[in-house]
C-alpha cells in the first residue's frame, strides 16, 4: 500500500513539476515538532531527536533532529513540488542562505501558540520564529536581490503546524496556571487569537499563500491512551472533542482573515479526518498498530527516552501509525503530506 501511495505521489511530481515550480519557488515552515527538521539541535533544550533510532530510515540512518524515523510531511511536499527533497532547518550550522532559497523551516519542537507553552518546554516561541523569518528575508535580499527575494517570499507556500503542545503539555498538565485561568473553551479562543496575530504578522511580512494545519485526534496519541485511567488503552474522547472544537474555531478565523486581507490565500489543512480514517481502517493503509509507538514500549517514550538501546523498538516502522509516543512514522508523514499536497495544488496554485 505504501508503495502504491508513493507511486501516486511521484506521478503528481511528474505532472505538476513544471507548473508548480514557477508558482511555488519555496516551502516555508513554522510550527512545532511535527515540522521541525532540527532547529532544536541548536538551542538549549532536552527536546531533541538528533540521535538513534530517530532517522533510522533515512539514507545512512542519519538522525537529523526530525522527530520521526525518516522524513516529515513538509519534506514530501517540497520534493513533490520539484523543490528539494528535504526542507532545511534555519538554525542548522551546516546550512547557509544558499540552502534556503527553495525552502526553510523555522519550526521548533515544543513550541506552542501560547508563549507559556514554548517557555515550559524550552522551545523557540512562535514570535522568535517570526524574528528569524525577518532575518531570513534580509539575508535573502542580499543574496538574490530585492526583486527575486520579494518574489520568493510572496509566492512561496507557507505551512504552519502547531497547537498540540498547548493542550497536552500546557493546559491539561496544569503546570502553568492556564487551567486555572481559562475554561477550555476560553483557552481555545485564546489560542485562536494568537494564531490570528501570527498569521497577520507573516502576512505583513509578505506571506500570501498559507496552509494552517489543525489538530489531529490528540486523545489518540499513544501517551494519552496509556494514561487513560478511565478506559485503559482507549483514546481520550474529551481530548478529541477539544481538538475538534479548536479546529472549528480555527477554520472560522481562517475564513475571516481570508476576507480581511487583500491577496491572502489562507486555507485550513486539517489532518483530523485522515488520522481518524487510519485509526478506524488501518489495514487499508498497510498499518497494523495504531495504539503504540514503534520506539521502545511505545507507551510514553519521546526524545531522550526513545533511544537505540531499548530492546522493544519495532523492526518495521511502516506498520505503525506512530513512531514514538507523540509523533507519526515516516509512512504516516507521507500520507499527511499527500493529503496536504492535494489541498495546496487545489487551493493555492
Amino acid at each position: 500500500m505504501a508503495q502504491i501511495h508513493l507511486i501516486h505521489l511521484l506521478s503528481l511530481l511528474t505532472f505538476f513539476s513544471l507548473s508548480t515550480a514557477a508558482r511555488f519557488p519555496a516551502v516555508i515552515v513554522f510550527g512545532d515538532s511535527t515540522v521541525d527538521p532540527g532547529n532544536n539541535n541548536a538551542i538549549d533544550t532536552i527536546l531533541r531527536s538528533n540521535f538513534p533510532p530517530y532517522g533510522r530510515d533515512f539514507k545512512n540512518a542519519v538522525p537529523t533532529g526530525r522527530f520521526s524515523n525518516g522524513k516529515l510531511p513538509t519534506d514530501f511536499i517540497s520534493e513533490a513540488l520539484g523543490l528539494q527533497p528535504l526542507v532545511p532547518a534555519y538554525l542548522d550550522p551546516a546550512c547557509s542562505i544558499e540552502n534556503f532559497t527553495k525552502g526553510v523551516a523555522f519550526a521548533s519542537s515544543g513550541a506552542g501558540l501560547d508563549n507559556a507553552t514554548s517557555n515550559l518546554l524550552t522551545a523557540m516561541s512562535l514570535g522568535e520564529e517570526v524574528e528569524y523569518f525577518k532575518e531570513y528575508q534580509h539575508k535573502l535580499r542580499k543574496y538574490v536581490g530585492k526583486s527575486r527575494a520579494n518574489y520568493i517570499v510572496n509566492e512561496a507556500v507557507y505551512i504552519v503546524s502547531i497547537g498540540t503542545n498547548d493542550f497536552l503539555s500546557n493546559y491539561f498538565t496544569m503546570f502553568t496556571g492556564r487551567f486555572l485561568q481559562f475554561t477550555v473553551d476560553k483557552f481555545e479562543d485564546f489560542l485562536v487569537s494568537h494564531a490570528a496575530e501570527f498569521l497577520t504578522n507573516i502576512y505583513k511580512l509578505g506571506a500570501r499563500k498559507i496552509l494552517f494545519a489543525g489538530l489531529s485526534p490528540i486523545g489518540c496519541l499513544p501517551v494519552e491512551r496509556s494514561t487513560n485511567l478511565i478506559r485503559e488503552g482507549q483514546c481520550k474522547t474529551m481530548f478529541n472533542e477539544v481538538a475538534r472544537n479548536f479546529n472549528a474555531k480555527l477554520q472560522r478565523m481562517i475564513a475571516d482573515l481570508g476576507i480581511k486581507f487583500p491577496g491572502l490565500r489562507l486555507i485550513y489543512g486539517g489532518v483530523y479526518d485522515l488520522f481518524s480514517e487510519i485509526i478506524n481502517n488501518p489495514s487499508r493503509y498497510g498499518i497494523e498498530n495504531v495504539e503504540d509507538g514503534c520506539c521502545a514500549t511505545g507507551k510514553f517514550e519521546v526524545a531522550f527516552l526513545c533511544d537505540s538501546r531499548h530492546p522493544l523498538t519495532c523492526r518495521d516502522a511502516s506498520k505503525y501509525l506512530f513512531w514514538d509516543a507523540f509523533h507519526p512514522t515516516e509512512k504516516t508523514n507521507y500520507l499527511i503530506g499527500d493529503v496536504t499536497l492535494h489541498l495546496i495544488l487545489r487551493e493555492l496554485i
